[in-house]
């Protein structure tokens, strides 16, 4: 038995990563290759190409770097027919993933989705991919399954993985005393997200010099960039330690996407921030049909969190939300939402609805 896992960013290695541990508790027989990163290979799969290879934000670096892409796909389709997979699991990272749909489904190749690209978003016509070459698709978020049920897709709902991981990580942590002083900051994931959000966020720091600021770093992102000579006194640094992070922090300040919705699990106030470069925002604001961009805000259908985007997301403004939040923490904004989102075994039923596929 043999299962093939095409993943391009951080967060989708996670939940690739649990789903790959629930395949192989379900048979121990199963290989399991893919491109994907650190948490997949500890989970047992074969990691052909690390996602650091394969993160591209925006319109205008996907431009930039087309023939780069295109032969991106060359190879993925090559990794896959060599590897001969019984079912192709595809996660998230829809620019390159719907594309490589189309494709195995005119070489017969089984494909389920696991966790749903942002179709509900932005340019919605692409769910007919998912209608024609997805054998199954599966769902972190209530109000997905309710967009696809408008287009007959049957879409199974799991419930999001990340609130049983964050709550087990609480409850382990729960004799370590919280660092009442700590703002997080998370400049993201991604070269370009950090290059953009960390320098406005070190300014923020010289505005509060009595408080402690610690970076959430990764080891995906070049140390050279995050530059620690440059970094305030006030200022620190730790790498891949995120959740602990959280656990001790009273504020954060995050880039948007899979970590602002982390944030609110542990119950941290935040203000979330985004910026892109001029030709990817405004091809993003014409595209773009949702009223929020932190997932956290989507899943209230109100604004529970502000969001900084773009030419608001500045020094001044940072320093007034964050004025707001010192005097008042509300840690318990998030509570009702996140209720919304447990299923108990959810993983572990869409590892039953893979396996059953393969002969």
């Amino acid at each position: 038995m043999k299962c093939f896992i095409l993943v391009g960013e951080p967060s989708g290695d996670i939940h690739a990563a649990e789903l790959i541990k629930e395949l192989s508790a379900l048979n121990n027989e199963i290989k399991i290759a893919g491109w994907g990163g650190k948490n997949m290979q500890s989970a047992g799969a074969n990691i052909l190409v690390p996602i650091e290879k394969l993160a591209f934000m925006g319109f205008w670096e996907v431009i930039k770097n087309i023939f780069k892409i295109f032969s991106l796909f060359k190879k993925a389709k090559k990794d896959i027919l060599e590897f001969n997979p019984d079912v192709l699991i595809l996660v998230d990272y829809p620019g390159f993933n719907l594309r490589i749909a189309k494709w195995a489904k005119k070489k017969n190749i089984t494909t389920f989705y696991y966790i749903s690209p942002q179709i509900w978003a932005w340019n919605t016509k692409r769910v007919k991919i998912i209608q024609h070459c997805i054998k199954k698709i599966f769902v972190i978020f209530p109000f997905e399954k309710q967009f696809y049920q408008k287009y007959s897709v049957d879409a199974i709902y799991i419930g999001n993985p990340l609130v049983s991981k964050i709550d087990t990580f609480i409850n382990n942590q729960l004799n370590v005393e919280k660092e009442k002083n700590t703002i997080l900051l998370l400049p993201g994931s991604r070269i370009q997200e950090v290059s953009r959000n960390l320098p406005i966020m070190l300014e923020l720091s010289n505005r509060f010099p009595e408080q402690n600021f610690v970076i959430g770093g990764l080891s995906i992102i070049p140390k050279s960039l995050y530059n620690e000579d440059r970094f305030p006194l006030n200022v620190g640094i730790q790498y891949e330690n995120t959740y602990q992070l959280l656990n001790n922090a009273k504020i954060a300040i995050v880039t948007s996407g899979t970590a602002t919705l982390e944030t609110a699990i542990f119950g941290v106030p935040q203000i979330v921030v985004y910026r892109s470069d001029w030709f990817s925002y405004h091809i993003a604001k014409i595209l773009i049909k949702v009223p929020f961009i932190s997932i956290v805000n989507l899943i209230a259908g109100k604004e529970i969190v502000k969001e900084l985007i773009q030419n608001d997301f500045n020094t001044l403004n940072l320093e007034i939300e964050l004025k707001k939040l010192l005097i008042s923490e509300d840690k318990h904004y998030f509570d009702y939402y996140k209720n919304q989102l447990i299923v108990h075994n959810g993983v572990k039923n869409a590892a039953w609805e893979i396996i059953s596929f393969i002969p």
